[in-house]
């Protein structure tokens, strides 16, 4: 089976979910989002100046020359321009993403990290005080709003009433230094919020793959408890690991530093979707929805792929 045809098949078997995701989107967009036809005109407009708003805006053409037209600014990345600034929607998102690429990467994958690794010991003393512990703070941690926590970690570290160390808004960043000191706290909030429930996944998948036939068999052979975790269980527990990483990207990227750079005050793609929301902004919302959609695809085909180089058995299936 060579790769390019595969990888073809996937990317056609994606774009059902691409048109539903999008049309069921725009559907709620269009019929339920905000209008900003009175928005823009103010009060008392005469009908003459409503449908004139309207035409400008596109709200008088049918609904399906609208979404094929939505269709085809994503498939040209022409995104057409922010109702609210006049910005071009492809311009805000390239110098949005990479801020909020670069906010949530580091606790995305330390949280990952932490969680497989607190998986791993729960689940090899699994009954005992460790795991009892181990699933006992995750359930707390879970139990914890996401703001709870960002409140907690302001006051303690950004503010004179705690520790005072970093800023408790902004994004001035002119280097790795200043990276870091504007990247912690957020960094801080992403690992709490996600830990618990990271380890608690990770601890089920691990604990099973060490109750199978080859793992009792290697332990039976004298394996070192390293070489069962690493070598047998951790490695044969990729494919739910790779699952698990895969599709929590879109949600952390968009729904985390959603709600991280609101609090805050970073310019990334997540305060840029609160604010068209806020607004009413369909144009930014729209690109936003559709390239998260897209987005979804190539991380699922990114998947298959990581999933074939993990278990070559995977290939042939």
């Amino acid at each position: 089976m060579k790769v390019p045809g595969y990888i073809m098949r996937k990317l056609l078997a994606g774009i059902p979910l691409i048109l539903g995701v999008t049309f069921v989107s725009f559907l709620l967009m269009v019929y339920f989002g905000p209008d900003k036809t009175y928005e823009l005109l103010g009060k008392n407009p005469t009908t003459g100046q409503i449908e004139e708003v309207r035409r400008q805006l596109g709200y008088d053409r049918p609904f399906l020359q609208r979404y094929v037209a939505y269709l085809h600014e994503l498939a040209t990345l022409d995104l057409g321009h922010s109702e609210s600034s006049g910005e071009p929607v492809t311009g805000l998102i390239a110098r949005t993403l990479p801020i909020s690429l670069a906010l949530v990467l580091p606790g995305f994958v330390l949280g990952n990290a932490l969680g497989v690794l607190l998986g791993l010991l729960a689940a090899w003393w699994r009954g005992g005080w460790l795991d009892r512990l181990v699933m006992g703070a995750s359930v707390i941690g879970m139990s914890v709003s996401f703001l709870v926590i960002i409140i907690l970690l302001q006051w303690l570290l950004c503010t004179p009433w705690g520790v005072n160390w970093f800023p408790a808004r902004g994004w001035a960043v002119s280097g790795f230094t200043s990276y870091l000191w504007y990247v912690t706290v957020p960094s801080l909030a992403l690992i709490l919020v996600t830990l618990g429930y990271n380890t608690r996944f990770y601890r089920a998948v691990l604990a099973e793959e060490l109750g199978r036939d080859h793992v009792r068999t290697a332990e039976s052979f004298g394996a070192t408890p390293g070489r069962v975790l690493f070598g047998h269980v951790l490695r044969n527990a990729l494919i739910p690991i790779l699952t698990r990483l895969m599709f929590s990207i879109p949600l952390i990227v968009i729904s985390g530093s959603l709600l991280l750079e609101s609090y805050f005050g970073i310019p990334g793609i997540g305060k840029a979707t609160f604010e068209a929301i806020t607004s009413g902004d369909q144009t930014v919302l729209k690109a936003v929805v559709g390239l998260t959609a897209v987005m979804f695809v190539l991380l699922q085909l990114l998947a298959d792929i990581c999933y074939r180089l993990a278990d070559p058995r995977v290939a042939a299936l």
